[in-house]
């Protein structure tokens, strides 16, 4: 009975430290950043097609505004409200004094510069995908930001979300990197891909969720609940969305559809930053939706 009592303690704690291992905070390896020049042009149309400014600036800000990325935007979920952080270029309250690496690990593990879990209300799990010179040309670019002393509000999540160490167990359960529409794709194609499924993280909204918060693949981009409650979120599959190339390239341009009506609701900031974006890159997110197929086929990874 003792020796069955000393199996039980052992197998639990090697358990208990296996689990801590798995569920550990990952960082980059800095040697894919070794070399790597920065571009700020580079780095601007990463802001923008990241969206960097339609989450962080003031809830109110308007034009110019919206370079001050204070913070404080509220995103009501399931699991609580996320306020949105200070990432302005203020070295205490925003990341100014963040290491191009300690930027790395936020976009591609969801990692902060003290070891810690963030919740992915941050879109990591799409920017898992970002290139490393877009990353180094980003942080340059939020470096020419301005600077605000405004201090970040916390999150407000209870019990068990407020355990960031959980957050490595769903990393390990939902957490893919690597493409979701594959096959034989043009050049441009794979450009719209790249802004699609990782810079433009258009998956966040528009493909449903699980019971935990993480992204069906299998249905990618069939459309979704909105998360305020209202509505639906559409698709933008080839089968749901019917119109030209050169109509969802124009779209992303001025926000006018096809029908002379234009973009409302948080479409209306999508568009702000996808209009900064060149002609060809919304011709490659064009491309790239057409060949995004609904359900059941080849060209969706499980």
């Amino acid at each position: 009975m003792q020796r069955l009592f000393l199996f039980a303690a052992v197998s639990a704690l090697l358990v208990g430290l296996a689990g801590l291992f798995l569920t550990r905070p990952k960082s980059v390896d800095q040697a894919i950043l070794h070399g790597v020049s920065s571009d700020l042009t580079r780095g601007e149309i990463v802001f923008y097609a990241a969206g960097c400014a339609s989450c962080h600036s003031a809830p109110d800000a308007v034009g110019e505004e919206k370079l001050t990325l204070a913070g404080g935007r509220r995103f009501e979920t399931n699991f609580g409200t996320f306020i949105a952080p200070n990432i302005s270029s203020d070295p205490a309250a925003g990341i100014g004094s963040w290491s191009t690496l300690e930027l790395a690990n936020a976009l591609i593990h969801g990692t902060g510069p003290k070891g810690q879990h963030y919740y992915p209300a941050f879109p990591y799990t799409t920017y898992a995908n970002m290139t490393a010179e877009d990353i180094v040309s980003l942080h340059a670019f939020l470096g020419t930001l301005p600077a605000v002393a405004t201090e970040s509000k916390a999150h407000e999540v209870v019990f068990p979300f407020s355990v960031r160490r959980g957050l490595g167990g769903w990393k390990l359960l939902f957490m893919a990197p690597g493409w979701v529409v594959e096959g034989d794709l043009t050049d441009q194609q794979i450009r719209g891909r790249y802004l699609v499924e990782a810079l433009g993280h258009c998956a966040e909204c528009h493909t449903p969720r699980n019971g935990l918060g993480g992204l069906k693949r299998d249905i990618w981009l069939t459309g979704a609940p909105n998360p305020n409650g209202k509505g639906r979120i559409p698709g933008l599959t080839s089968d749901q969305l019917d119109w030209s190339e050169a109509d969802i390239a124009e779209y992303l341009k001025s926000g006018f559809t096809p029908d002379y009506d234009s973009a409302g609701g948080e479409m209306v900031e999508v568009i702000e930053n996808t209009s900064q974006l060149t002609d060809d890159d919304r011709l490659a997110i064009a491309a790239y939706l057409k060949v995004v197929p609904g359900q059941s086929t080849e060209l969706l990874s499980e």
